[in-house]
């Protein structure tokens, strides 16, 4: 009966700190879909330059997701700890050394974007269109880093409302400048990224003065163990860079296998794999909300009750990509209808729809593992668990899938490799959790 308010209690918390980062992702899905309908609208070229700007987008995606994680997860430990001006002095440290590796990254890009963008295979027709993009292109990576860096401080002290909100807001600007920027003042593609710029500015001119009023961030770093905070942002944000790196190539690894298939399979495929963003969006909610409150229990030496809160997100995403699962598979054939007017297209899709969301579940329980460990200062588990859901669990079963039963072989393979993959993380979260917990016993003893 005790525990009985404790767990609603958390539920409480939980939930209360996952809703403004569910509405901030989706805004910022919408805004990015928004402004490649935009960009498509000006023909074929302009979204083929957008097109080879994505794999550096997702190399400074990695850095800056790599270091919010290790802030999330520092600060808050600290904070539980009860050391209010460490946590201060390092909210400072990480949108510092944030803002300068993301400085330097775009100088590198910017400096050898030929090399690239011939490495990429860019046609000569299109270098000019994609240098005129690169630059603003850059410098609204690197306002989005550190307006991220802003809302990664504000999390890891438990605020999830302001980033949440504020990311809605930038979002929604972005859609309202586009086809000014675009169309009205003529400049095209390098419009859409100056549109993102002037969100994303305004985005901080409105986060930071809060942080700083707040004091969540200081910057007398003087009087701050450097040396010892940069190796405990290092130890988590380095492997949480390379697992940031990883999904991406397992997917053109994907795609090379379904494009064994023909056109129809790689364009159902893709369907599905946008389908699945938007599925899993609680998922991704979670993953951003739970690492604060994790953080501060392992500070305050609280471990069961992280077992607690881990068992009540777990059972939620259990239950909810469940019924999602179940939403896909009887909509299938109206959703495929809807999605492609090409009739193997559409028997594809409806056969991605009837198997692969059901394993949503396993997925769910995986990626929040991952943020739960990177939370519990366990980031080479949370890489080993990365590295083998992507290249032990999902894509030798899509291999052995599509040798068996063809492409829906393939998608039955998925299916497999995503509940395995869940099964194997939760195993390593609780191995970890009990090496944990026997540190945090004999240190109190």
């Amino acid at each position: 009966m005790s525990s009985l308010p404790e767990n609603t209690s958390l539920s409480r918390q939980l939930y209360s700190m996952t809703w403004p980062m569910l509405f901030g992702v989706l805004s910022l899905m919408t805004f990015q879909l928004a402004d490649s309908a935009f960009i498509g609208q000006l023909g074929r070229d302009p979204l083929a330059a957008l097109g080879f700007t994505l794999p550096m987008q997702q190399l400074i995606i990695g850095l800056q997701v790599g270091l919010g994680i290790a802030t999330t997860a520092i600060i808050s430990r600290t904070l539980g700890a009860g050391d209010e001006l460490r946590a201060f002095r390092l909210g400072g440290l990480v949108i510092t050394v944030g803002g300068a590796l993301v400085l330097l990254l775009c100088l590198g890009l910017w400096l050898f974007q030929s090399q690239i963008m011939t490495a990429l295979g860019a046609e000569a027709t299109l270098l000019p269109m994609i240098r005129s993009y690169w630059l603003p292109w850059l410098i609204a990576a690197w306002t989005g880093a550190v307006l991220y860096f802003g809302y990664s401080v504000c999390r890891s002290h438990g605020d999830t409302k302001l980033p949440g909100y504020m990311m809605m807001a930038t979002s929604l600007l972005n859609i309202a400048l586009d086809p000014l920027y675009i169309f009205v003042f003529d400049w095209g593609l390098p419009g859409a990224a100056w549109a993102t710029v002037t969100s994303f500015a305004l985005g901080c001119l409105v986060i930071y003065p809060k942080i700083l009023k707040r004091q969540w961030a200081r910057f007398d770093l003087g009087q701050l163990a450097l040396g010892r905070a940069l190796r405990e942002l290092n130890g988590i944000m380095a492997p949480a860079m390379v697992s940031q790196l990883m999904p991406p190539l397992s997917a053109m690894l994907a795609t090379a296998l379904v494009a064994g298939f023909g056109s129809a399979a790689v364009a159902a495929w893709g369907l599905g794999t946008r389908l699945e963003f938007f599925s899993i969006v609680v998922v991704l909610a979670l993953t951003m909300s739970m690492p604060p409150m994790v953080g501060r229990m392992l500070g305050a030496g609280d471990i069961e009750q992280i077992r607690k809160l881990v068992r009540i997100g777990v059972r939620f995403v259990v239950v909810w990509q469940l019924a999602i699962g179940l939403i896909w598979l009887v909509a299938s054939g109206l959703v495929s209808e809807l999605f492609s007017s090409d009739g193997q297209v559409q028997d594809v899709l409806a056969g991605y729809l009837v198997r692969v969301p059901l394993s949503y579940a396993g997925l769910g329980v995986c990626m929040l593992m991952v943020s739960v460990c990177n939370a519990l200062g366990l980031a080479m588990r949370a890489l080993l668990v990365s590295t083998l859901r992507l290249f032990l669990c999902f894509l030798p079963l899509l291999w052995i899938g599509s040798q068996l039963g063809g492409i829906y072989g393939l998608m039955t393979g998925a299916t497999i490799g995503n509940l395995f993959a869940g099964a194997m993380a939760y195993s390593f979260y609780r191995a970890g959790m009990n090496g944990l917990r026997t540190r945090v016993a004999s240190a109190q003893a």
